[in-house]
């Protein structure tokens, strides 16, 4: 999918969850916001995402967790996953059963992420993204890993 056309699709979607990120390290400066917009198409997923505030020129691994964001950076819980299954084995860890959302900063800080899944939400639904410091692992062991809990935005998917 290009751009182009995910940004067409947005115009389809529930309204975009907007706000101020919660900052847990200077690596997501305070004041950085994200917008957040999903939608069944197709018999499956659209999660797209775009962040501004960010520090420029900079690698990011984003996922959808479990839990609201909270004080704590762990208060978001483990990731969400449409299968559950082991937290870095690569069988559940991956971008078909997660919601990755990885993506690298331009010049001015900020950064546009999508994801594209052949599944639809159920009664289990993500409540929040969670921008990690570096983009998501996928070999065996580490899969599904990105590093620190940097700041994170809480999302009623």
């Amino acid at each position: 999918m290009h751009l182009a056309v995910a940004l067409a699709l947005a115009a389809s979607f529930t309204p975009a969850v907007t706000g101020t990120l919660i900052s847990y390290d200077p690596r997501v400066p305070v004041g950085a916001r994200a917008s957040v917009v999903s939608s069944s198409v197709d018999g499956g997923t659209v999660v797209l995402m775009r962040a501004t505030g960010l520090l420029p020129d900079r690698d990011y691994g984003a996922h959808a967790h479990v839990n609201p964001c909270g004080a704590a950076p762990a208060d978001a819980g483990p990731h969400y996953q449409h299968v559950q299954g082991g937290a870095t084995d690569p069988a559940f860890a991956n971008p078909r059963n997660e919601i990755w959302l990885d993506f690298t900063t331009d010049g001015r800080g900020q950064g546009f992420a999508y994801a594209r899944l052949d599944w639809e939400f159920g009664e289990r639904r993500p409540a929040s993204i969670v921008l990690h410091e570096e983009h998501t692992h996928t070999e065996p062991g580490h899969a599904g890993t990105a590093g620190a809990r940097l700041g994170c935005l809480t999302v009623p998917f």
